[in-house]
């Protein structure tokens, strides 16, 4: 049980770093542009814009911290010229997601720790 709770939890700060990744990256090579929302779905939220170069491009997987977008919506983005695939809505970083990741790994070991240590002292008895 307690490997399982370590395992989420690496699983967990590895989001956070992978966040971090990926806003790092874009700010190496940025680039600015304004996107529309094209869809929003539970797993990823579509936007298209115009490159720096004029192409339009629409991520395959989405704008990375999509929070409260919805479809037609104009939003401004940054990504990563060399790579348009990673976008973010513009101003919003990685801390956005230390709340989510921190609050559940909470709540699983507040469950985690208790049962453990209940399931331990019924063995003992």
């Amino acid at each position: 049980m307690l490997i399982t709770g370590l395992l989420l939890s690496v699983m967990g700060l590895s989001i956070i770093g992978a966040c971090f990744i990926n806003d790092r990256t874009i700010m190496e090579s940025r680039g600015q542009a304004v996107a529309e929302v094209v869809d929003t779905s539970l797993t990823r939220t579509v936007v298209r814009f115009n490159t720096e170069d004029g192409r339009v491009y629409i991520p395959p997987n989405g704008v990375i911290y999509p929070t409260d977008l919805q479809a037609g919506q104009l939003v401004r983005v940054e990504y990563d010229s060399r790579n348009p695939d990673l976008v973010r809505v513009a101003g919003r970083t990685a801390m956005i997601s230390l709340l989510p990741v921190f609050s559940t790994l909470a709540v699983l070991w507040a469950v985690l720790l208790p049962t453990y240590w209940l399931l331990r002292r019924s063995d003992r008895d």
